[in-house]
């Protein structure tokens, strides 16, 4: 990843209530404001996804799953989707 001009892209992987994976690529800032994904990084690590809660409230048991749609950044996979369901316990809050 190179850094200059711009923050280098990223490819962030997450797997749905199904164990379907998707992947999402963006600039690293978006999944990490606080700078801590670089080109000295040790990949793979944690980040989290900005995403808004379109079906089901996202608050109770973890057994039960909500979709969300990553919209908030304009993320979307490779194919352009943008809506997933996942485990409620995926969420933060």
């Amino acid at each position: 990843m190179d850094d200059e001009p711009w923050p280098g892209v990223v490819e962030v992987q997450f797997t749905d209530a199904a164990g379907r994976r998707w992947s999402l690529l963006d600039k690293a800032p978006i999944f990490a404001a606080m700078g801590e994904l670089g080109p000295d990084t040790s990949y793979p690590v944690e980040v989290t996804v900005a995403c808004a809660v379109v079906e089901g409230d996202g608050l109770a048991g973890n057994d039960e799953v909500v979709t969300v749609s990553t919209s908030p950044h304009g993320d979307t996979t490779p194919d352009g989707l943008e809506e997933f369901t996942v485990r409620r316990d995926q969420l933060i809050h």
